[in-house]
């Protein structure tokens, strides 16, 4: 009788519970669209998993091409996406906007931008 394990509550309760750790997970693979507030007055958009990393990247001059030559002043927003796939399209769709229209999407939601720009 003694080696009948304790309830469930008591085995979930040692650490942390299987849908904390399965959001952990997601949040480690989610992506994120970027965008970068250049020396020049550009604004340069990028994805990547890590933006802090990358953002550390393209100021130390081994990001993306164009960094290097205009570098970064300073990080402007960050956008989840579900996938690389969703961030992929959101890039595209940003990198497509003028630059009036860039500026006016870092007051924005994310929520906001997506629906707008993915319909």
């Amino acid at each position: 009788m003694a080696r009948k394990m304790a309830n469930s509550k008591d085995a979930v309760m040692s650490g942390p519970s299987l849908r904390a750790l399965a959001a952990r997970a997601r949040a480690e693979q989610r992506w994120y669209v970027y965008l970068i507030l250049c020396r020049s007055g550009a604004i340069y958009t990028g994805i990547a998993r890590n933006v802090a990393v990358r953002y550390a990247q393209h100021v130390a001059g081994i990001g993306a091409r164009y960094t290097r030559a205009n570098p970064p002043r300073r990080l402007l927003v960050k956008i989840a996406c579900r996938n690389q796939s969703e961030a992929s399209r959101l890039e595209a769709a940003i990198k497509k906007l003028d630059a009036i229209d860039k500026r006016k999407l870092v007051g924005s939601a994310a929520a906001v931008v997506r629906r707008v720009l993915l319909g």
